[in-house]
């Protein structure tokens, strides 16, 4: 068996489609675009790839996308200043403060900087404001890769009510407010962590199993039901030849790639989870697209919310 590959790609070239018409119709009533303001800190390699991504991919849904640039030596008070500012401008809708920030803000930094967020304006959906209305089941912005996940789920036909369903992570951007969603959707949910004992025996009761820990090839086909549905949320890049070894035999084209470039972006679920999965992600081009395309779905939410639809 050979499982099913879940193209994020394709899907997210679709929701994007799908959401050019409100984009347009928005611009159209009110004379403006929605707005997204973003606020890079520093200069970490893969944040500024994640928001040129992010302001591309806004741009040509006919948004208004702006980047507010801080140097790495940034206090936390001037990242707020910045936040503040967003908060009351009436050109922004959105706002996005890219994560992680440098250790020098503070070990709190990214808490007090996302409590600042206006919940209306917060896109990423890490207010605990939006949280809570989560937890309840009246959401109104929701963490986007989670979204992502539901969104891949639901267009591919894969049940999810009475389905047995695990994420292993549980971070408040994914693993958490995944778990919600699936359980709104009257999945019976387990969460599993790094103190889960049995992890992989409990994994392997799963008819969806949610990987986020970014620990490359940590699922294997001991952890996978047969015929699951497997989602890989890790996207890590690898330089360690050893690690990439480990993952692919040799011969293997990503091998080679590795060979390469130097460098390789690999996700949580070991290659040949493929060969017992029903359904399983791709890394690169599973979740990661989709991310992005609930990031825009949220900006058109929030502009709506705030001042109306189109």
């Amino acid at each position: 068996m050979s499982a099913r590959l879940l193209d994020g790609n394709a899907l997210s070239a679709q929701i994007r489609s799908e959401l050019q018409p409100g984009v347009a119709a928005f611009t159209a009533r009110h004379g403006r675009p929605p707005g997204l303001g973003i606020v890079l800190v520093g200069d970490d390699p893969a944040s500024q790839i994640y928001v040129r991504n992010k302001l591309k991919a806004a741009s040509e849904l006919g948004m208004r996308a702006d980047l507010e640039r801080l140097p790495v030596s940034a206090t936390l008070d001037e990242v707020l200043a910045q936040v503040a500012r967003l908060n009351a401008s009436a050109d922004h809708d959105g706002i996005l403060v890219q994560d992680p920030l440098p250790e020098t803000l503070g070990p709190h930094a990214a808490r007090i900087v996302f409590d600042t967020i206006d919940p209306a304006k917060d896109v990423d959906g890490f207010h605990p404001v939006n949280v809570g209305r989560l937890v309840q089941k009246r959401p109104t912005l929701v963490p986007g890769t989670p979204l992502g996940v539901i969104a891949l789920l639901e267009r591919s036909n894969i049940p999810i009510a009475g389905a047995r369903a695990v994420v292993i992570g549980r971070s408040d951007i994914v693993g958490k407010p995944m778990a919600m969603l699936l359980l709104h959707r009257d999945a019976t949910v387990t969460i599993c962590h790094s103190k889960t004992p049995d992890l992989a025996a409990i994994a392997a009761t799963a008819d969806i199993l949610v990987a986020a820990v970014g620990r490359p090839g940590f699922v294997t086909p001991e952890f996978v039901k047969p015929g699951a549905t497997v989602i890989d949320v890790g996207i890590t890049s690898v330089t360690d030849a050893a690690v990439i070894a480990r993952l692919f035999p040799e011969g293997h084209a990503r091998r080679e790639a590795f060979a390469r470039r130097g460098s390789l972006v690999v996700g949580d679920v070991h290659p040949a989870v493929a060969a017992v999965a029903g359904a399983l992600t791709p890394v690169p081009g599973g979740v990661g697209p989709l991310t992005v395309a609930m990031l825009l779905s949220n900006v058109l939410r929030a502009a709506e919310m705030v001042v109306g639809p189109a």
